[in-house]
């Protein structure tokens, strides 16, 4: 007989499918994260990023190939010196760019960091909204606004029960 109970194991089931487990193994290590924040602002070679973020050569060199392995970076010659490889993001890469950003606000406000830069719209200069979890409508929403629910519709259970 099992001791837990049927919502547990159905947390349990659905967290077996939850895609979060792989993303984290693929980029939820800090030099990961580091190396994806130096590509998102226009860093490319070896070199930059390892006086950028001052890395050991061996990890920096382990973390670019698994990064190109799960597709988050693609590494082709550098056009202007064949000797030299570029780094740059890929479509699933630059997709990584509300996560990213989302860390950083979340840092700012819990302070963690600075708020002597802030990225801004290229168009007309003013600083990007926060990141948030959206409805459908638009209306922003908290973590008591959510539930879980299959493909189907069918309620499953909400993030956090009070």
């Amino acid at each position: 007989m099992s001791s837990s109970s049927p919502d547990i194991d159905a947390f349990r089931a659905a967290a077996l499918r939850c895609p979060l487990p792989q993303a984290i193994e693929l980029i939820g290590e800090k030099w990961a994260f580091l190396i994806l924040r130096g590509a998102l602002n226009g860093l490319q070679h070896f070199e930059e990023f390892q006086a950028g973020l001052g890395i050991a050569r061996n990890i920096l060199s382990n973390r670019l190939a698994r990064m190109v392995e799960g597709g988050i970076l693609e590494r082709s010659p550098d056009p202007e010196d064949r000797r030299k490889v570029v780094y740059s993001l890929s479509k699933k890469g630059e997709g990584l760019l509300p996560v990213v950003l989302a860390l950083r606000q979340w840092g700012e406000e819990w302070g963690c960091g600075s708020h002597d830069i802030v990225l801004a719209d290229q168009r007309d200069g003013l600083p990007v909204r926060k990141i948030g979890v959206l409805a459908a409508d638009g209306r922003e929403l908290s973590l008591h606004d959510l539930m879980w629910v299959d493909r189907q519709g069918v309620k499953l259970r909400r993030p956090q029960q009070r």
